[in-house]
């Protein structure tokens, strides 16, 4: 069962603070082997990669196989069903038309002081894509993190997921295809992200590194940032379902299962005002559980992460939800727009009964990569920007350096840098010859 909490009980406080601190996953201490894989692949390139591959995914590999030929990748597509096909290609525009409405426009003023001033956005030259790989791979995930490089206007994209055994799911190389990705390479795990981070002789480094992966993967990005950017640590998925008692009791189930099958540390939280309906949602849970092929996983993740809290009324339930920063929110109200006006700490906010947080995986248009484990409260979900940066420019005229130029000076004496002042001092004495 799952924890009911009621924020009219006294104890309250503290079965909350609980589930804030709740550790839902228990990573593996992988940094030390980690550390030693990402220096094998520094050191001896494609040798190390081949070997690690061969140990950890069961495949035989030769520098000219680690990524797939165009004819593999062909020969792969080719299975694609026509609906599926269909289906991921209008993905495919949605999360482009999207993506396309955040670049950023470039600026230059000139200011009272005869100053020129702004900025100017450019592209990472290069980006690097993790996939988790076999057969349970995810092909949206490869659009959500293709297509906003893309769109950036990123030079070179490419793409490492592992096959391991030989397997190959080939709606993922469509995805590949339809999101412009350049070079698909056939390696997983720490191995993959120390060559996308440092190279090899076959493959080229990137300037960053996205997409979602196991401990080893996590801890790989870990010690790779700062060589090359990464997206973010991605943790356990969750969704935080707020609804009123007039909402079905089965969708809102349906909608918490849809996160909880993932694995069992993701979570799943309803909050209501109304503890009739929390029951009649957590019974309708269990019905939806027995029907399920993940209800194994599906099960253990609401018995042991899964919550139901009763409040008072909607304005708690948003000052709950902003303390949960969860990474999926879904607002199933009379009103969700004026409930989520409220709701500031949220990866994705998904309005009414029928925008189920699904639709954001997969067509909806959003980013679906998305901060977790409460660091909504600080980062935003994967965007185009994560593959851009901006380049701050200024032009002093001679009257704009004679009007802000002594302040530079005297701010540089204050800090004790001599040079700093006379660069600006040597200028300005010539100025007032």
């Amino acid at each position: 069962m799952p924890l009911f909490l009621d924020t009219k009980d006294a104890g309250f406080e503290a079965g909350f603070a609980a589930l804030l601190g709740m550790k839902r996953e228990e990573a593996e201490d992988v940094d030390a082997a980690v550390a030693a894989i990402i220096a094998e692949v520094r050191a001896r390139g494609d040798a190390a990669v081949i070997e690690l591959t061969a140990r950890y995914d069961r495949m035989e590999l030769t520098p000219d196989r680690l990524a797939f030929s165009a004819d593999e990748i062909a020969a792969e597509v080719a299975k694609v069903g026509a609906e599926e096909r269909a289906a991921l290609d209008l993905a495919a525009g949605r999360i482009r038309a999207y993506h396309q409405r955040q670049k950023p426009e470039d600026a230059m003023w000139t200011d009272a002081a005869g100053a020129t001033l702004g900025w100017r956005w450019t592209p990472v030259s290069a980006a690097g894509l993790y996939v988790p790989g076999g057969t349970a791979s995810y092909p949206s995930s490869v659009l959500m993190n293709a297509i906003p490089a893309k769109v950036a206007g990123v030079e070179r994209l490419a793409i490492c997921c592992p096959t391991p055994g030989g397997a190959v799911n080939p709606l993922v190389l469509l995805a590949a295809q339809l999101a412009g990705v350049d070079v698909v390479y056939r390696i997983g795990g720490a191995q993959a992200v120390a060559a996308m981070a440092y190279g090899t002789q076959t493959i080229a480094p990137v300037d960053k590194i996205t997409g979602p992966g196991n401990a080893w993967v996590a801890a790989a990005k870990r010690r790779v940032f700062g060589r090359v950017g990464i997206d973010m640590i991605a943790g356990p998925s969750e969704v935080l379902v707020i609804a009123t008692g007039e909402q079905d009791p089965d969708w809102v189930a349906i909608d918490l299962l849809s996160q909880a099958e993932h694995d069992e540390s993701a979570q799943s939280i309803l909050i209501t005002p109304e503890a009739a309906f929390g029951r009649a949602v957590a019974a309708a849970v269990e019905a939806r559980l027995e029907t399920l092929p993940r209800r194994a996983i599906a099960g253990a993740s609401w018995a042991q992460n899964g919550a139901v809290i009763v409040v008072r009324d909607l304005d708690e339930a948003a000052a709950l939800s902003n303390r949960i920063a969860p990474e999926h929110l879904e607002i199933l109200t009379p009103d969700p727009e004026a409930v989520a006006e409220h709701c500031v700490h949220a990866g994705a906010i998904f309005l009414g009964p029928f925008t189920p947080e699904a639709i954001g995986d997969y067509v909806g248009g959003p980013n679906h990569v998305l901060p977790t484990a409460r660091s909504a409260r600080f980062s935003s979900g994967l965007n185009v920007l994560d593959f851009m940066k901006r380049t701050t420019l200024a032009r002093m005229t001679p009257e704009a350096l004679k009007a802000i130029g002594p302040a530079a000076e005297a701010l540089a004496a204050s800090e004790g840098l001599q040079a700093h002042g006379l660069s600006v001092k040597a200028r300005l004495d010539r100025l007032n010859r």
